[in-house]
């Protein structure tokens, strides 16, 4: 069950490497003021079994009964607070009883080392159903009948990327976070090198099951900011990216004793694609868009069934900065002398 309400606190120690940039003539800084913003946001995952000739396949699309949730977030300097819940008078929030219920977090850091672009994410992905029931099972009915659901079927992933920006005054913090202000339109080429260790886990018909991929990958992407207006206060900030990795799978099921049974080790080469768009307004006060993020992955399993992970990401926010109070300003000054890397 997805809790109605949720708190997020991250309080991120690693500093060394998140030195606020400071102001040039190209790119504005915000580090040292409070940002708080209202969001909307909304995650899609799905997994995609592809089977047949190439000239009739069927497909399974194993997806998440999906939420819409808003949130209240606070920012100053490294420190992040987040208080989420997700409101049932919003449609699609309350379909429980056709497709069952499903959980999401995605936990994420990002640093800014100079040109580098350092993530570490969580993710934990718990209950899916087939979306796709009528092109399976021709009687179905849509709003009558319930989906086919896998309650138990639970993927956590931890995994992060490093990326480097190949062109100097170019941020990307003014897309990824809205830390900083890009005074003028600038595009880069981004290298990126993406990790990460999913561990899969279900329950079907008493007899558990469990299986882990490890994955790698190297991708070339551009990203581009065009600034808009007379007054530089409009950004629209579109990426795409592709490449390719390899990924390392084994399955297992799980006795009642505990012990494993019909292991499975393979091994895959996998295509990645990834693209995105930012659409934002900004003052040194207000600021408020959106943004649409989309992530791919593919590969075959055997020469007429194909696999793919799909995660579509929107987010609607509107934020305001204002300067520290004095007491907080005072007290951090105090703990970062007591702990630097804050």
């Amino acid at each position: 069950m997805r809790p109605k309400s949720a708190i997020v606190f991250l309080c991120s120690l690693a500093a060394v490497l998140v030195k606020a940039q400071t102001d040039t003539a190209k790119i504005k800084s915000y580090a040292d003021q409070v940002m708080v913003r209202v969001n909307l946001d909304t995650n899609i995952e799905k997994y995609v079994l592809t089977e047949g000739p190439e000239d009739k396949p069927l497909e399974t699309i194993l997806t998440i009964n999906n939420k819409t949730r808003a949130s209240f977030s606070i920012d100053y300097r490294i420190i992040s607070a987040t208080i989420s819940f997700t409101p049932g008078f919003l449609p699609g929030n309350n379909d429980d009883a056709l497709k069952g219920s499903s959980s999401y977090a995605d936990l994420r850091l990002r640093l800014f080392p100079k040109k580098f672009i350092q993530t570490v994410y969580y993710k934990n992905v718990k209950g899916f159903y087939i979306e796709n029931m009528s092109d399976l099972y021709p009687e179905w009915k849509e709003g009558r009948d319930p989906y086919l659901q896998f309650p138990d079927l639970r993927v956590q992933s931890f995994g992060g990327s490093t990326a480097y920006v190949l062109k100097d005054n170019f941020s990307l913090k003014s897309i990824y976070t809205q830390g900083e202000w890009q005074k003028e339109s600038r595009g880069s080429w981004v290298p990126i090198l993406d990790y990460d260790l999913s561990v899969f886990r279900d329950i079907l018909d008493g007899r558990k099951s469990k299986g882990t991929q490890y994955s790698f990958g190297a991708s070339m992407g551009y990203f581009y900011n065009w600034v808009l207006g007379s007054k530089k206060r409009v950004n629209i900030a579109p990426n795409i990216a592709l490449g390719f990795g390899g990924m390392f799978s084994s399955d297992w099921d799980i006795n009642s004793d505990g012990s494993k049974s019909n292991k499975e080790n393979k091994q895959y080469l996998t295509l990645r694609f990834a693209t995105g768009l930012h659409i934002g307004y900004n003052t040194d006060r207000f600021l408020f868009g959106g943004k649409f993020n989309m992530n791919a992955s593919a590969y075959n399993e055997t020469k007429d069934q194909n696999v793919q992970n799909n995660n579509l990401y929107g987010l609607l926010y509107i934020g305001y900065r204002f300067p520290p109070p004095k007491v907080v300003e005072r007290n951090y000054d105090r703990i970062q002398k007591k702990i630097p890397i804050l």
